[in-house]
């Protein structure tokens, strides 16, 4: 799966990793491009084409401080109160308007998920390939993921008994259009999801956070009324089976770093700052 816009993708990638570890030197233009074999002019083409805005402003968006400031305003603000006040509207709709999480029965997923059929199916995105996989209920599982082959036993592992077939199918379609800027488009999305109780709370809290913004472990916390249940919180963070979706990746630390992701650093910090970019221009 080696297309054009995966290679586009790593190229990215690889500016962002060095931007990251060069930050205090403040690296210019020509020396990112440099670090990824581009002229400047291809690199700048390449990387406003990508996040719909320049390396310099989108060094901003990846940056601590601009991370704090963020936190600092919304900190008093309940979630469900920013979703609101944050201007998002038209094609940049919110999560929590059109996804929903169905739980699944102990039946549907007793013995391995023996009692469930399972369709599934690889994609491209702005992030690198990823695997999505839905029952007739709604989207099941969506990762990250290069190689066909992890994916799949990624997948297995999430349900080892379940009946699986390869097939796009319209649920998969549906969720698929999240990576597009035009959200107009967005038919509701039903996620039907493993978890327990505390888990699925968690994940319906994180719908909550707008597109730009970010929240903490704590303040997720404090949003399912167990704000001593931070870690348990992180947890259920680092357990989340549907990848972008629901937007594990806007959850950081409380200092402003944006700390891990089951899919990769590097990923996170490109997703958060495309994100930004995505509502700066609206």
């Amino acid at each position: 799966m080696n297309t054009q816009e995966n290679i586009n993708y790593n190229r990215i990638a690889a500016a962002i990793d060095y931007i990251k570890v060069n930050f205090k030197e403040q690296p210019n233009l020509d020396q990112v491009a440099e670090e990824v074999h581009l002229s400047p002019f291809h690199f700048q083409r390449l990387f406003t084409d990508w996040a719909g805005t320049s390396p310099k402003k989108f060094l901003q968006y990846i940056s601590v401080e601009h991370a704090k400031r963020i936190l600092k305003e919304n900190q008093d603000t309940p979630l469900f109160d920013v979703a609101f006040d944050t201007g998002l509207s038209g094609t940049s709709r919110l999560h929590d308007l059109f996804v929903n999480i169905e739980g699944m029965t102990p039946a549907e997923y007793k013995n391995g998920g023996r009692n469930l059929a399972i369709n599934f199916s690889f994609a491209e995105s702005p992030f690198g390939n990823i695997i999505v996989a839905s029952t007739s209920k709604g989207v099941c599982f969506m990762a990250f993921a290069e190689e066909e082959a992890i994916g799949l036993q990624e997948l297995k592992n999430k349900f080892p008994n379940a009946s699986l077939t390869r097939k796009l199918d319209l649920v998969q379609q549906n969720a698929l259009f999240i990576f597009q800027n035009d959200w107009s488009k967005l038919a509701e999305v039903k996620l039907h999801l493993k978890g327990t109780d505390f888990q699925l709370k968690v994940w319906e809290t994180l719908l909550k956070i707008p597109m730009g913004q970010l929240s903490t472990y704590g303040a997720i916390a404090q949003q399912i009324e167990k704000p001593k249940a931070s870690r348990a919180v992180g947890t259920a963070i680092g357990s989340n089976p549907v990848a972008f979706l629901i937007p594990c990746h806007r959850v950081i630390q409380s200092s402003g770093t944006f700390g891990g992701y089951m899919w990769g650093n590097t990923r996170k910090t490109a997703i958060i700052g495309w994100e930004g970019a995505q509502c700066d221009e609206k």
